[in-house]
């Protein structure tokens, strides 16, 4: 399938079906391997305050990350889904301090911090399922995430863009409307890719 001729949605099923033929040790393998090359890049090594997310299912693992960043006395920002797709914040405090919320996902159990708490963050980590060579990142298509961006650049913030994938998710192009916003690295188990900033 030559990404630059496929649809989004097209592009999102071929990179789903081959995550869920992932084992659930193929997950859990990699998410420590995530966490040690994601803090090799400086800019998450450095921040204070990380927003990031809690990973479910055949995602690329968080967890390991959120809680070496914690060890470190990083304050971890995650997401709180609200009724119309946007995101709420909450500071994380531990695995045993998140809860079962809809869609299948994990949220803090703490203090709504509000959506504009985000533009606090020194990086952002973003799901996606792939990304390509000029950093545009293709989420899963409900627009959180896109709201997340728009709201950064409308506070004036330039945060540090991070996506985590599997090796293999690195595509030639992914395809992009005029409201996409690049990414300015990628995470994979064997490597890191930059994307520029310009």
């Amino acid at each position: 399938m030559n990404p630059c001729h496929v649809t989004k949605a097209e592009l999102r099923r071929g990179l789903l079906a081959v995550r869920a033929g992932l084992t659930e040790d193929d997950v859990s393998e990699t998410g420590p391997v995530l966490a040690r090359r994601a803090l090799e890049l400086p800019e998450l090594a450095s921040a204070r305050t990380v927003a990031a997310y809690v990973s479910v299912g055949r995602e690329p693992g968080t967890r390991a990350l959120l809680d070496a960043l914690r060890t470190r006395g990083v304050r971890v920002l995650l997401p709180v889904l609200l009724e119309d797709n946007d995101l709420d914040w909450a500071g994380y405090e531990g695995a045993d301090r998140l809860v079962k919320a809809g869609r299948g996902l994990l949220e803090p159990d703490g203090r709504r911090l509000g959506p504009d708490a985000v533009a606090e963050a020194d990086a952002v980590l973003l799901p996606g399922l792939a990304v390509d060579g000029r950093g545009m990142r293709l989420g899963r298509g409900g627009g959180s995430y896109d709201r997340v961006l728009a709201r950064l650049e409308k506070a004036g913030t330039d945060p540090a863009l991070v996506v985590l994938l599997y090796d293999g998710e690195l595509l030639g192009e992914v395809p992009a409307e005029a409201h996409d916003r690049p990414v300015h690295a990628a995470v994979t188990p064997s490597a890191l890719h930059r994307f520029s900033r310009g």
